[in-house]
């Protein structure tokens, strides 16, 4: 089983250059995944520039910065999206990558750990709604970084009981990615069969 670590900014300066590896380095010595960081900055998504709508598609996108993001996707059973709170909501940049893809995002697990002022709270709360609409299934647990005390002139450094969170948002993303691989298998498995 393989879940994404998704850096959610692509802002210049952003926390999540910080965020993303601490993530990544916490679930580094688990044996319930293989986990991988993957930049959105690597991508250099364009604004909902693909003609046909990602759910008609069918994974046949025509730029190529989009195929590349869809198949960099497929690889997961699921994600744990590093999102900061931009404006009481979504990073543009992530809300867009999740946009241009359709059916890559279905029937996977969401872990969400998010930052901000109020600690990412809204952010996350929005993506909860938008993940359900894709069929893409958080987690009950979450991660929320305050700017004002884990963030400061010597970098990230978060409070103590933000690993033991974490594990708990990763256990949960680790128990659901591999239930809905079962259930994404059987329904490969009947489609073959017709």
């Amino acid at each position: 089983m393989k879940i994404g670590i998704i850096i959610g900014s692509t802002r210049p300066g952003r926390s999540g250059e910080s965020v993303g590896p601490w993530v990544a380095d916490q679930a580094a010595g688990r044996t319930g995944a293989d986990y991988e960081l993957v930049d959105l900055a690597d991508y250099n998504l364009s604004l909902l520039a693909e003609p046909t709508v990602p759910g008609m598609a069918n994974r046949q996108y025509e730029r190529a910065e989009t195929r590349a993001w869809s198949q960099k996707i497929d690889e997961f059973d699921g994600y744990v999206f590093v999102t900061p709170e931009y404006n009481h909501g979504v990073p543009a940049a992530l809300k867009n990558a999740v946009d241009v893809l359709g059916p890559e995002w279905g029937d996977k697990a969401l872990g969400l750990v998010g930052y901000g002022a109020d600690g990412g709270v809204r952010a996350i709360e929005q993506w909860r709604v938008i993940a359900a609409n894709l069929r893409l299934i958080a987690v009950r647990n979450q991660v929320s970084l305050s700017l004002f005390t884990e963030f400061g002139p010597d970098g990230f450094e978060p409070a103590d009981r933000r690993a033991g969170e974490l594990s708990g948002v990763l256990d949960q993303v680790e128990e659901l990615a591999g239930a809905l691989h079962q259930l994404r298998a059987a329904r490969e498995s009947v489609g073959a069969a017709r």
